[in-house]
């Protein structure tokens, strides 16, 4: 077993996630990463932009418009971009956690089961035949049918049922993605024979290194899940050592460090939300303890951009009009403040246009 030096990690995983060296186009790069957290879909727009090597919006227009890629609600009760291939076997692994821990909240709201059942009727009838729609107008054809949207009713609704594969969200409709039934727009395929294995590779191939219990918090799974899927793959990755912790990560990576080590040190600006801190459950080895409430201030589940130097996160920034207003935790060099110019000047806007 290879140790792993504690500041390394950081820039190993930029270089599995597709920062350095870019990928191609979006459909590669969601791919890549398994899924990316899309709550705010601006910054995962800009997520993705940043790992292609176009650098915009336009090839995940392209990706969600022809299908390739979704939207959906497919690991922690999260919204996030999938690759449309890969969402009803992950739903089935991952998503089914997320529908029981949710039950209380739908009691509270008044949801059940008849409930649940008519807005899929709902849904089926609006959106039958290829039809899509806005969130709006699903909401809007909730409230006709007589099942109220107000206080959070009509997200968990809809939520609900992209969890239990009845919807899912694809091709744009101006500026977001509508809603269609996913038995139609992505018809079943024969499931792994070990999903949880299956989900496990995919992760490492752009999280790794990458613990078990990073996976476990990523994919929504029990952590003994996560362990065994770990075991049920770990000879096609490398094993290394991070303080003590194993960890696994795909054999290609080391060589990408070596060859990209300069690029990867440099300085980088990372959208809110981004895999680079949200697809792990532990972030010290890139984010100092004392900083992490920077970073999601208030301990709301909201995360602000990052600056990154080195492989770790030395600040955080927000979106200034057409700039960025980017803050130090200490202080930033000249050398870094001419490349935060740098890479600002050239940050995609994550706009859909």
């Amino acid at each position: 077993m290879v140790e792993l030096a504690a500041r390394e990690v950081g820039l190993w995983r930029l270089a599995a996630q597709g920062v350095v060296p870019r990928g191609t186009g979006a459909t590669q790069v969601v791919e890549r990463l398994g899924a990316v957290q899309a709550q705010d879909l601006r910054a995962a727009a800009t997520a993705v932009a940043l790992r292609t090597g176009a650098g915009t919006a336009h090839d995940l227009t392209r990706a969600l418009d022809a299908g390739e890629v979704v939207r959906s609600w497919p690991v922690r009760g999260t919204l996030h971009l999938i690759a449309a291939r890969d969402l009803r076997p992950v739903l089935a692994l991952c998503a089914t956690r997320a529908v029981a821990a949710s039950a209380r909240r739908r009691a509270e709201l008044g949801i059940g089961e008849d409930d649940v059942a008519a807005a899929g009727d709902v849904a089926r009838d609006l959106l039958a035949g290829g039809r899509r729609a806005t969130r709006a107008q699903l909401l809007a054809a909730f409230e006709r049918a007589g099942q109220g949207t107000a206080a959070g009713r009509g997200y968990h609704l809809l939520s609900h049922l992209s969890m239990t594969g009845v919807l899912c969200q694809g091709p744009l409709s101006g500026t977001e993605p509508a809603f269609a039934l996913l038995e139609e727009q992505h018809p079943a395929q024969p499931a792994p024979d070990d999903p949880a294995a299956w989900w496990a590779a995919r992760y490492l191939r752009g999280h790794g290194p990458a613990s078990a219990a990073d996976f476990a918090w990523w994919a929504g799974l029990p952590l003994g899940t996560a362990r065994r899927a770990f075991a049920a793959v770990r000879d096609g990755f490398e094993v290394v050592e991070v303080d003590g912790v194993e960890h696994l990560v795909d054999p290609a990576v080391p060589d990408l460090v070596a060859a990209h080590r300069r690029a990867l040190r440099g300085l980088h600006l990372l959208p809110g939300f981004d895999e680079f801190l949200l697809g792990y459950r532990d972030r010290q080895h890139v984010l100092a303890d004392e900083h992490a409430p920077r970073v999601a201030p208030g301990g709301n589940g909201v995360f602000r951009g990052v600056v990154v130097a080195a492989g770790a996160v030395v600040g955080t920034w927000t979106r200034d009009g057409d700039g960025i207003a980017a803050a130090a935790f200490g202080e930033f060099s000249a050398a870094q403040r001419t490349a935060l110019q740098r890479r600002a000047a050239a940050l995609p806007s994550g706009r859909f246009t």
